[in-house]
């Protein structure tokens, strides 16, 4: 399946640059508006501590460490990998269907990462612990630290989205230079220094090995591989350990990420009138997608059920029937089922595709992997091997700060998109250029 936008001009390309609009200023106040909630509770949390929030240490306090912030990172982070490898898929295989949204799935990665590392920080209590106690303990105990890994993860993909994405603009903005804002023209400066058109087919070449980087890392070292890992190698919690982690959290990220570029196509595609640029068929081709994704998704947690439940070690069994006793799990699991069979009814009869339907669904989804990422962390540590305060009362339940918190990162991304929107085009040029050709080594 292919696409043809080749009849869309460049002024439809900058629109988002060049226009403002009442719809434009309320999503620019519910993007302020949920950060705002999120630094109120965020400043009780730095006077008071963590005990604002229901997270405890094993003990008297009962309940878990670790809950929503963890759950919500490691959800950030697949939202941010699956983006970036649909992007890389786009330029190293030569999906050219989705080339009026790879660009979208390059800033949501870049969003994403954002709001990943944001739930370290606000995880340690005080931003002032990366100072005293990572640093200082850096060079004799980085191997062991989980916080570690995490941000070298991180930063190691940002890097590399930051460069694709920046090496690609480049190309936009040399041409596109007489339609973007005066006001931005220093920093655009600062983005073309030294560019030349004789740079462009080099520039295609660094990009294709990139993606090429981001195609191997994501399942060997990234989201199928150090997230999971830093899990899946602790014997001591039943409800972590296994092989099965890697695959299992690389289908929940592309899964999740899918459904958000679904999101982000859909709004941009309704607030600027994009229905030439981001045709039909894109979405289709998405929820097509989306389905695939669910249907591994979902077979990988029924095969952590079954073997957690089959004559399993008796802490595995024991972490297996409370995760399936509990209502939330199959909620979520009904959610990203729901989504898996609307896709491909809509296959097989096109008739009931829409686009709004799979935009709600794929909220759902977002839901629904996030649900189950947050039980996966709360579970994971409530039902271990070791069993040292049996009878201890207390239970984890997401506080208002905790939720304040994901609220907050929503409307970071939310701002992100409209400031962005308003300096770069969203939409690379390239997707509407008859001539352009893919690069290979």
């Amino acid at each position: 399946m292919s696409v043809d936008v080749s009849g869309v001009d460049r002024e439809t390309l900058v629109r988002p640059i060049q226009t403002f609009s009442k719809r434009y200023l309320a999503a620019l106040a519910v993007g302020l508006g949920l950060i705002g909630v999120w630094l109120a509770f965020y400043l009780q949390q730095l006077q008071h501590g963590l005990i604002v929030t229901n997270l405890s240490d094993w003990g008297s306090g009962g309940g878990v460490p670790w809950g929503l912030y963890i759950g919500a990172f490691i959800w950030w982070v697949g939202i941010a990998h699956g983006g970036i490898i649909l992007s890389a898929a786009v330029r190293l295989l030569g999906m050219d269907t989705y080339q009026p949204v790879a660009r979208l799935a390059e800033l949501l990665t870049i969003a994403a990462l954002t709001c990943a590392g944001l739930f370290i920080l606000i995880h340690v209590g005080r931003p002032d612990r990366l100072v005293t106690s990572v640093v200082p303990a850096w060079p004799t105990r980085v191997q062991w630290s989980p916080l570690m890994w995490d941000v070298t993860v991180i930063t190691a993909y940002f890097v590399l989205t930051a460069t694709y994405l920046a090496l690609t603009i480049r190309y936009d903005i040399h041409r596109l230079r007489d339609r973007l804002p005066n006001l931005l023209d220093p920093l655009y400066d600062v983005l073309m220094i030294g560019y030349s058109e004789k740079e462009d087919e080099v520039v295609e070449r660094m990009v294709w090995w990139i993606a090429f980087a981001i195609i191997i890392m994501a399942p060997l070292l990234l989201h199928g591989g150090v997230i999971p890992w830093l899990f899946a190698l602790l014997p001591s919690m039943a409800g972590w350990a296994g092989g099965v982690q890697g695959p299992s959290f690389l289908s929940i990220a592309l899964t999740s990420a899918v459904s958000g570029i679904i999101i982000v196509a859909a709004a941009f595609r309704t607030a600027y009138g994009w229905e030439e640029l981001i045709p039909d068929a894109v979405f289709r081709g998405l929820s097509q997608w989306l389905g695939f994704f669910s249907l591994i998704f979902l077979w990988l947690q029924l095969q952590q059920v079954i073997t957690g439940i089959f004559a399993a070690p008796t802490t595995l069994q024991h972490a297996t029937e409370v995760k399936i006793a509990t209502p939330l799990y199959w909620v979520a699991i009904g959610l990203v089922a729901l989504a898996m069979l609307y896709a491909f009814a809509a296959s097989l009869r096109p008739e009931l595709f829409s686009i709004r339907t799979m935009v709600a669904l794929s909220v759902g989804v977002l839901a629904g992997t996030l649900a189950e990422k947050v039980l996966f962390v709360v579970e994971g540590l409530q039902h271990a091997h070791f069993a040292l305060y049996d009878g201890v009362p207390g239970a984890y339940v997401p506080s208002p700060t905790e939720l304040s918190a994901l609220l907050g990162t929503i409307g970071i991304v939310v701002l992100f998109f409209l400031v962005v929107s308003k300096v770069i085009p969203v939409v690379e040029l390239h997707a509407i250029e008859d001539d352009h050709e893919e690069v290979s080594p």
